[in-house]
């Protein structure tokens, strides 16, 4: 990622001097920027090779032709490194970021690696000799899968870990799949531009119940928001045994190990 081409950027131009550079890029920092590209910074990493599309074909949890339906739908990108970025693309093309994530041959997170963010990483190299700047910047985040909000009327069924949403698209299409990107990555605030729209939320699941409880409180304040009612499933909560609670499991984990998921759901 670090030699990314600046021609890349659309809407910052990195080609001018140092001070119109900087009197720019506090300029945006001011309106929490969300980046407008044409885009170049998605199209041109696009791809279906990183270790994490591979690993859900080995693994069996996708067949090819499904695994390259769903990078495409999703727009999955690959860094330089192999790891697999989850872009983030709002409603209207607007590129919030790109998480970067990495995955071994299991379809297990690399805990080698700790994720990163796209945005992070390019304030890391153009920015470097500003650092009062780079603590200033910050970008919003949305759920991964907005930009398929405009393609379909489907319900939307929203999880914990954008692994999930991409799995769980190809094999209940009838939903739209979206991802906050992890636990406390909920908001009523992220719900609100899905007003209007049927919304089921799987929760994942542990041995205290914390996380369902966390999400159920979370519901309630969007519901009071959106105005409408919000569901969300205790599938996992109900079903899941006492070992798979331990271990933390999710949808994705709960379908491929019980053979009644299409009766229980």
């Amino acid at each position: 990622m670090s030699d990314m081409k600046l021609s890349e950027i659309v809407t910052i131009s990195f080609k001018e001097e140092a001070k119109r550079i900087e009197a720019e890029m506090a300029r945006k920092a001011e309106q929490q920027l969300i980046l407008y590209t044409d885009g170049h910074l998605v199209d041109r990493h696009l791809s279906s090779c990183s270790m994490f599309c591979r690993a859900v074909v080995n693994t069996g949890y996708l067949s090819e032709s499904q695994m390259q339906r769903a990078a495409l739908r999703y727009r999955l990108g690959m860094s330089r490194d192999g790891g697999v970025i989850f872009w983030q693309i709002g409603r209207s093309g607007h590129i919030y970021d790109g998480k970067i994530m990495y995955y071994l041959n299991n379809c297990h997170r690399d805990h080698s690696h700790n994720p990163t963010w796209v945005y992070a990483e390019l304030k890391k190299f153009y920015l470097a000799d500003m650092p009062d700047l780079m603590a200033e910047l910050s970008f919003p985040h949305s759920l991964f899968g907005m930009h398929l909000l405009d393609t379909d009327s489907c319900p939307i069924a929203i999880v914990e870990s954008e692994k999930t949403a991409f799995i769980m698209s190809e094999l209940f299409p009838d939903y739209t799949w979206m991802a906050t990107g992890g636990l406390s990555e909920l908001s009523a605030s992220k719900l609100f531009a899905l007003k209007g729209r049927k919304i089921v939320i799987f929760p994942d699941t542990d041995e205290t119940g914390n996380t369902y409880a966390k999400w159920h409180g979370l519901v309630k304040q969007a519901e009071q928001l959106l105005g409408q009612k919000i569901y969300l499933s205790p599938l996992l909560e109900q079903h899941a045994s006492k070992g798979q609670k331990r271990r933390k499991i999710d949808l994705v984990e709960y379908y491929f190990e019980s053979k009644d998921f299409s009766r229980e759901k």
